[in-house]
């Protein structure tokens, strides 16, 4: 399916029924991320997965910023009512969905944010470089967003009303400091430390996560 909303046409699929989720994907990636986690979740609720603005099948445009990503997303809730949602946001999707939750709070209900960030200075030093490499070689604005963006300050996040569960991998990009401080900040907050992962091997065809989200959205 597709919608036109602030001057972009996503592309989105949509699985079962109940109270809306919003399932947003990662930087260089596209809503087939979620493939073995969607079926699950579509036994309880309607699973909106979109394609953010420069991926899978979705328009290119020239600005790749969150900012204009969560205007996206927003507009697309607003568009098709379905406020208030339930945010599944991983890497870029969930800072996606923790800007949605600081200045929309009134359209989120309840907020998994996995593997996310506030800032290019939370990933470890390596992990940088790593993507100033990539950058290097490939020239990909969506790459070079990572190395500019965001900047979430934490007294922001301090204001995020809405129940959070936090995910991130025993062995994720970030320093091992920033998820509890994270969790801290936040009012409403859980952390879940997925024991042996990276990044993104507990989401990427893989379902482990499906019992935690479907008692944290309220199955």
């Amino acid at each position: 399916m597709e919608i036109t909303v602030n001057g972009v046409t996503l592309s989105y699929t949509v699985h079962g029924s109940g109270d809306p989720v919003i399932a947003l994907h990662g930087n260089g990636e596209d809503h087939h991320i979620f493939d073995r986690l969607v079926p699950h979740l579509a036994t309880a609720f309607r699973v909106y997965a979109v394609d953010s603005r420069n991926h899978g099948r979705s328009q290119r445009v020239a600005d790749v910023s969150y900012d204009a990503m969560t205007t996206d997303i927003h507009a697309f809730i607003t568009s098709l009512d379905l406020a208030p949602v339930h945010i599944l946001g991983f890497s870029d999707g969930a800072i996606i969905g923790l800007l949605l939750a600081i200045r929309q709070p009134d359209v989120v209900n309840r907020l998994a944010l996995l593997g996310v960030n506030l800032s290019p200075d939370d990933f470890t030093p390596a992990t940088r470089d790593w993507i100033r490499r990539e950058y290097e070689k490939t020239r990909d604005p969506r790459v070079g967003l990572m190395l500019e963006e965001p900047h979430i300050p934490l007294d922001a996040v301090r204001r995020v009303a809405a129940p959070t569960l936090l995910v991130a991998g025993e062995h994720d990009l970030f320093q091992p400091e920033f998820f509890p401080r994270l969790r801290d900040a936040m009012p409403n907050a859980r952390l879940r430390i997925m024991a042996g992962h990276t990044h993104d091997s507990y989401i990427i065809r893989q379902d482990c996560l499906a019992p935690d989200l479907l008692d944290f959205f309220g199955a």
